[in-house]
Formats: C-alpha cells, structure tokens, sequence
C-alpha cells in the first residue's frame, strides 16, 4: 500500500463465520450441498417453464428471471466463500472484491424490483382477469424483466464506484462472509456519513418503493379476493397470488432491517447470518416454495415425469 495509507489495499482478507476448522469443514459440507440444490432446483424450474406449454405465461416468465437472479446471487458469493472455508490464507483480490460487491449488491436490487413487476402481475390477473391476456402482453413483460436487470444494476454500479473511491486505512480484514458494502465502507479512514446516507437513500429507492408497490398490489388483490362470493373462488384467487407472497415476506424483512437504517444497523454477527440467509437459503428456498404451493407448477411436474417414466419404459423394453 502507499505511504500515505490513504489508497486501497491489493488484497482484502474475508474473516468468515468462523476461525475453528471443525467447524469451517462442517460448514463447507452443508453450504456445497445446499449450493448445488439450488442451481439444480432453479435450473430444473427454469428448464420445466421452458418445456411446458401452459407455463408460457407472464408470471412464469417473470419467475425464470428470478431464477436466474437467485442462481446468480449464489454464484456471487457462495464458490468464494467454500474455497474460503478449506483455505488457511482467506484473501480476497482488489477487482474480485469490487466485482463481488458489484453482482451481489446489483442482483439483490434486480430481485426486489422482480418481486414488485410479479406483484403487479398478480394484481392484473386477480382485479382486471379479463384483459389480463392485453395488459399484460409480451412487449409490456419484455420493458418490465429489463428494467429490473438496468435498475438493479445501475445502482450496484454507482454504490460500487462511490465506495470504492473512499481512502482506506491499513487495515485490510473485512468482518464479513463477502464483500458485503457495509463491511467495506466501514474499512474507510475518513467520515462515511455521506456514504451511508447514500446507501440508506438507495435502498428507499430500489427497496422501499418496490416494497410499498407490493404493499397497494396486495392490498388491491386482498380487496377483490373478500368481493368474491364463492369459497372456491377466493381459494384459488388466494392461491394465484399465495407463493409469490410467501417470497416477498420472506426477501423483504431482513433487507430492510440491515440497509434502511445503517447507523442502527445489526450487529456484525447478525449481518454475515442475514447475508448467508440471501445467498445460501432464499435462492434453494423459492424453487421449492413455488413447486410445493403451486398447483400449476406441480402438474408440470407430474406431466414430466411421466413423459420421463414412459420414456425410460421404453428405452428399457
């Protein structure tokens, strides 16, 4: 590092969940199988609304891209982080770090803004049924998908760059599992109000508006679905719109809870716990919650393997 310690270190050491080995070789047992289970369970959905017909529909198309998204998240974060764990050295390259807070802080924005177009589908499908077919038509999917990706990213491009300009002190051990922009701004030897003022306006923007959007939908859709006079209609209104709720719960909470209000932020253990839920739990967990509560979906399934089945009769035959 230069002299004047006010420049970037060319390596930055990741301490991790834990310094015992016992437990990093345990951790890196669990965390590889739930890694490869879920680029296995978001692979085999994408690949099911691929082959299924009757999954060509905008809510399923919306549900690939946030397979994609969820896969991706992982890929960001979870390879570094098992090489780390069987590592005694657990370094970090300048451009690896700037490029990890730079997917994961840019894919966690993508999925927000998912979840709020998928809400948005919802709300159209359950309050306007009848023209659902032309409101929701293929160019308005298309506009929607891409500007979740272009938000996302934009603001994972200035948060990068804006964080990376900061100068640094000599200390260069991240209390973290990734390079988390928490993490790394803390590292900075100057004042970073300013960064965590920009940071909290950000995810007002990219979380917090996503979120109240999600809010007026439900609150739309919980208006209908009471309107309805069959029980068998608002059973099947409520389970149109059941596992997309369930996500959003679940991706909405601890996020806003960590970056709404970084100085009365969690403390440093509870932040790497909320980052392994993102990266190692919720992306295994959304195949499975869409699968399981998901009538459609299931019947893909089942219509799958039993072209799977016959085929193998066959073959063996």
């Amino acid at each position: 590092m230069d002299t004047d310690n006010q420049t970037w270190e060319r390596e930055f050491i990741l301490l991790g969940l834990s310094s015992d080995w016992d437990t990093q070789v345990s951790l890196f047992v669990l965390f590889l199988i739930t890694y490869m289970v879920t680029v296995l369970g978001n692979f085999l959905i994408v690949l099911l609304i691929r082959l299924d017909s009757r999954l060509h529909t905008p809510m399923y198309f919306f549900l690939t891209n946030l397979s994609l998204v969820d896969v991706s998240y992982a890929t960001s974060i979870v390879p570094q982080m098992l090489a780390h764990f069987l590592a005694a050295h657990k370094a970090i390259p300048f451009v690896s770090c700037a490029a990890q807070l730079f997917f994961s802080l840019g894919l966690g924005g993508i999925e927000f803004v998912l979840l709020a177009v998928m809400a948005y589908d919802r709300y159209v499908a359950v309050c306007n049924p009848l023209r659902y077919s032309v409101i929701m038509h293929g160019g308005l999917c298309a506009r929607l998908a891409i500007t979740s990706w272009v938000s996302g990213s934009v603001n994972s491009l200035m948060q990068t760059v804006i964080t990376f300009q900061l100068p640094m002190c000599t200390n260069k051990y991240i209390d973290h599992i990734s390079c988390e922009i928490l993490a790394v701004v803390r590292l900075a030897c100057v004042d970073t109000s300013s960064n965590e003022i920009a940071i909290m306006v950000s995810s007002i923007v990219l979380l917090m508006t996503p979120f109240c959007l999600v809010l007026l939908s439900y609150i739309q859709i919980i208006s209908t679905i009471l309107k309805i006079q069959s029980t068998e209609g608002r059973k099947k209104a409520f389970h149109t719109c059941a596992s997309h709720l369930t996500v959003v719960v679940l991706c909405c909470g601890m996020t806003i809870f960590t970056y709404i209000r970084p100085h009365s932020s969690p403390s440093v253990l509870q932040e790497k716990l909320i980052s392994v839920f993102y990266a190692i739990l919720m992306p295994v967990l959304n195949p499975m919650i869409y699968s399981v509560r998901n009538k459609e979906v299931k019947g893909a399934w089942q219509k799958m393997l039993g072209q799977l089945s016959g085929l193998t009769s066959k073959l063996a035959t």
